[in-house]
This record gives structure tokens, sequence and C-alpha cells, in this order.
């Protein structure tokens, strides 16, 4: 143990950003974590946290700072939870997420495997195309508040301005609380589990330039006030191309549920990228940064394109089919596997709106639809996953090996899960050959990769 307690003050050199954003420092190699410094800074800092393997301080002064602080660009940095490493310029946040990568993917798979450099995001302003604000309300006036938590904490930041997303839609977001005051829309309590709205939710087209807004509501019922908010913002805004309701009632922070209806206009919007139109739904999930989500449909393509062209692909996780459907000139055929019933039908309306005749959409359970693949002697060259945040379940990990015959992509959110997977692929018939990853999220810890493994054995 160190040679120091809780609440003891001490002098900290940073010397790198680990995953979840904390920066870390030794004492006579004791790692101690610390939120908001920078690879470079030295800091007096208070311990609040003592445990046997590692602590956790909080800053009282930066002694000295790192040559890599800059001033944040948003006037509400300190406070809003949104986006925490705005103070460290961007390239140097690229140089920390490869190396978070790098590490992560070492320590669990137990290899060095090729990690390239971060692909940047082309936008490192208003490159948010969805955003989802938790609503509150003033006690006394009762003014209708919108915005992010602050770090750590469930108490609302109102946001005016972001520059993360189009100004657009932060000046929707305005009209759209005045108007819900007038109307005495009541912002919901968690604690109480009462009142009417609880999140205010943006969908962004880059390529149109309109949004559809949803309206997050504890009820069952559509309310006559969602109603007249809907027709007065979408009268104000040509931008808005629809408002929907969804209907939540879960005392969890689960943000949607599954019962979303259009209450003016329409319930979906369009994104193009590359030659590819995409209409996505209000419940289907799509990538928060379009610039970064073509350069990995990209990658994807280049590695189809030039390694397995006219092959039959397996995309799983599929989506509304963003990275199939970016595949059909380089398909023999296409499989599209996908458990949310909105996406699928957005997969199947996508490929109609293509003229794609060579993709299969199926709606299900991942392991069972796989499990069927597999009985009807079903195989394919290359096998795309891109799972969510908590990576690909040890079912769908054996089938996918069962249903490939050449190469597996896969697309991780989370280094950790991803490192996991690659283990255990590289321990059934596969070989990590490279990691890209890609800055998805600007400003913040979160990092995207791509992985392409390729099956080894005979």
């Amino acid at each position: 143990m160190p040679d120091f307690s809780k609440n003891d003050e001490i002098v900290l050199n940073i010397e790198k950003l680990v995953y979840e954003g904390a920066g870390l420092a030794r004492i006579e190699g004791f790692p101690v974590f610390v939120d908001n410094v920078c690879p470079g800074d030295v800091v007096r800092a208070k311990i609040v946290t003592l445990n046997k393997n590692y602590a956790k301080a909080q800053v009282c002064e930066i002694i000295s700072e790192s040559l890599h602080r800059v001033i944040p660009f948003c006037p509400v940095h300190n406070a809003c939870g949104g986006c925490g490493w705005q103070f460290i310029e961007y390239d140097f946040q690229l140089v920390q997420k490869r190396k978070i990568v790098e590490e992560t993917i070492n320590k669990i798979v137990g290899r060095e495997i090729e990690i390239f450099p971060v692909v940047p995001s082309p936008k490192i302003r208003e490159f948010r195309s969805k955003v989802q604000y938790p609503v509150s309300q003033t006690k006394v006036s009762k003014r209708i508040l919108a915005g992010y938590y602050k770090r750590g904490t469930h108490e609302l930041v109102n946001i005016k301005y972001c520059p993360i997303q189009p100004a657009i839609i932060g000046k929707i977001a305005e009209f759209v609380k005045e108007k819900a005051q007038e109307l005495k829309i009541s912002a919901y309590n968690e604690k109480k589990h009462c009142g009417e709205l609880r999140h205010l939710i943006f969908r962004y087209s880059t390529a149109k330039n309109e949004c559809l807004i949803i309206f997050v509501v504890n009820d069952r019922v559509l309310s006559p006030k969602f109603s007249t908010l809907s027709k007065k913002v979408m009268a104000e805004f040509a931008h808005v191309r629809g408002c929907c309701i969804n209907y939540n009632t879960a005392k969890s922070n689960v943000i949607m549920s599954d019962d979303t209806r259009c209450i003016a206009g329409d319930k979906y919007y369009f994104e193009k990228i590359g030659d590819v139109e995409y209409k996505i739904s209000a419940n289907s999930f799509f990538q928060v940064n379009i610039g970064t989500a073509k350069n990995i449909l990209d990658a994807v393509k280049e590695i189809v394109k030039s390694r397995f062209t006219n092959s039959r692909i397996l995309d799983a996780y599929s989506g509304v089919s963003s990275i199939g459907l970016y595949l059909k000139d380089y398909a023999k055929e296409l499989v599209c596997v996908e458990e949310s019933e909105s996406a699928s039908q957005d997969a199947m309306d996508n490929a109609a709106l293509n003229k794609v005749d060579n993709c299969k959409i199926l709606n299900g359970d991942a392991g069972e639809i796989f499990e069927k693949l597999i009985q009807n002697g079903e195989s394919f060259d290359v096998t795309i996953l891109d799972p969510p945040r908590k990576g690909c379940s040890a079912e769908s990990r054996e089938y996918a090996i069962q249903l490939t015959r050449k190469a597996i992509i896969y697309v991780s959110c989370n280094p950790s899960t991803l490192a996991r997977d690659i283990k255990y692929f590289e321990q059934n018939g596969f070989k990590a050959q490279y990691i890209k990853p890609f800055d998805m999220f600007c400003h913040s810890y979160h990092i995207e990769s791509l992985c392409l493994l390729l099956r080894t054995e005979e």
C-alpha cells in the first residue's frame, strides 16, 4: 500500500488517459486515477477513494499545465457531462485513443496486433446527428429545462447552445421548451415518477438538413398538448420532418420504449452516405457521426472489394442495413440479420429504395436465426459483426465461427469487449490481421474500431 491515506493531498504527474476518460498517475508504482486532467499535467490532488489496488483523486490545483491543454470551445464544458476532453488538443486526443485500444488489446488478447493511427472525424463540431436531452422544470417559474447531466450526477445543465450538434437543433429545442411551458406541459420527476415530458430526442439528417423530434412521455395515451406542440413546432421550422410520441412509463433509465407513434408529419427521415440512401425510423439505430460512419463503411467496402469481391456476406446486428447495402456492388448475396422490428422494416425499405435485389433481410433473435442457417447448411465467405457495447454473446461468437468460411469483419464501440471477442476467435480458427480505430465521438473517451480476422485453418 502507498504511503498516503484518504483525504490526503498529494502531487501527481499525469502519464496517460485510460478508457472511461480518467488520467493515470503512479506513486511508487501504485495507480491513482484523476478526472479532468491531461497527460503532462502536474497536479495537486485529494485522495477520495483508496482501495487495495488503486486510488481515485480529485484535482485541487494544476501546478503545471500539459503542453497539450487548450481552451474548451464550449461555454459550459466544465459543467456539462456531454464531452469531457475538450480541454485536450484534438490530435492528442487521437493519440491517447490509439494507446487505449493498443493497451487494451495487448493485455486481453495476450499478443500485439497492429493498431493503425485513429482516423479523425471529418468534423469536430456540429457532427452529432442524434441528440437526447433529459428534461426537468424549475420549482417556482415552472420553466422547462433540457440538456445534459453534470458529470456523475443527475443535476441537469440546461443547454441553449451545443457546439457539437447542428445549430438548428439548439434553435428548435429552445422553441420547444418555450412552447411546452406555455402549454403547461410538466417535466418528469424521476424521484416521484410523475410529470409528463421525460426526454426530448432529435434525429438529424446531414443530407437533407431536417430532423425528427421525439417526445418521450410518462404516459400511455396522447395528451392534446403534445399534438398542439407538434403543430406549432412544424409551423415554425421547415427543418422538422415529423414529430413522434414515445410512451415510456417504466421506472428505469431506459430512454425510449418500443412504443413510438407519429403525431405530425413523418415517423422517419432520410440520410445518405456515398451513393446509398437510408430511411431511418424514430426507433431505429443509426450512427451519430455521419462523416465517421462513412469512413468506417468505406473501410469495410475496401476490404470486401479488394479481398472478397462477389462473395456471400452475412451482416449480423445489421440495423437498417447500413453496412450491408453499402456493399451491394461487391457482394454476390447479402443476408442481413436484425432483431429490431422497426430497423428490419427500414432495411427492407432501404433495399427497395436503392434497387438492391441481392439482399435478404431476416428479422428476429440473432442466435435463433444463426442456428437455423447452420441447420440449413448455409455458410458465408464473410461475416460482418457490429454488436452493441457489450460485444457478441458467446452463442453469437460460436455461430459466427461455424457460419464463416474466410473472414470476420468486426466493428466495435468498446475496446474491452472487442479484445475479449478477438481472443475467442483466435482460439477457434481465426487470426486478427489489424485494428483500425475511428473517432466517432469527438472530445470523449469513446472509440470505434474495425478489426479484420481471417480464418487460419483449412
